[in-house]
């Protein structure tokens, strides 16, 4: 018995609560992280149960979430960024050109980024993670980015998040 094998188109994962220009500075940033030896997961479910949009790890385990802001309005609403310092070494935001530097946290890093590639602004201040908390969140990225690929390969099958 032969199976066809079909390609499949990889894609940025959407919830649909993402805009588009979220999903942009998303892109960008991942391709910012990459130059810098980083591989990303987007949309990465944290131990706290709250959800980062990106989470960026070295070869040496230094963990950076990334939290991606569209808009002023998007940054106002949100209060949950600060409960990310718990799961990662630097936190920074992500957000296009048109946003000023000046309405983000000065204790974060700072990203700008569109579709095509980023630029890190400055550099976020360093927290270092003990241990344990290191090894649940490199497992979590382990499993999170494995799952997917998994998914990939068996479209049909039954696979939740962790």
């Amino acid at each position: 018995m032969t199976a066809s094998i079909q390609r499949i188109a990889i894609a940025f994962p959407v919830d649909g609560r993402q805009s588009e220009t979220a999903l942009l500075v998303a892109r960008g940033t991942m391709r910012l992280m990459r130059s810098l030896n980083r591989v990303c997961v987007s949309e990465l479910a944290l131990p706290s149960g709250r959800r980062a949009d990106l989470v960026a790890i070295s070869g040496d385990g230094e963990i950076w979430i990334i939290e991606i802001k569209s808009s002023l309005a998007d940054l106002r609403a949100d209060n949950k960024w600060e409960d990310y310092r718990m799961h990662c070494d630097r936190l920074f935001f992500a957000f296009p050109q048109k946003l000023p530097c000046e309405i983000f946290p000065p204790d974060t890093g700072q990203i700008v980024a569109d579709g095509y590639g980023a630029q890190m602004l400055c550099e976020a201040p360093e927290h270092r993670l003990p241990a344990a908390t290191r090894k649940a969140m490199l497992l979590r990225f382990a499993q999170t980015a494995a799952l997917r690929l998994t998914r990939l390969a068996d479209p049909q099958g039954q696979f939740e998040e962790f």
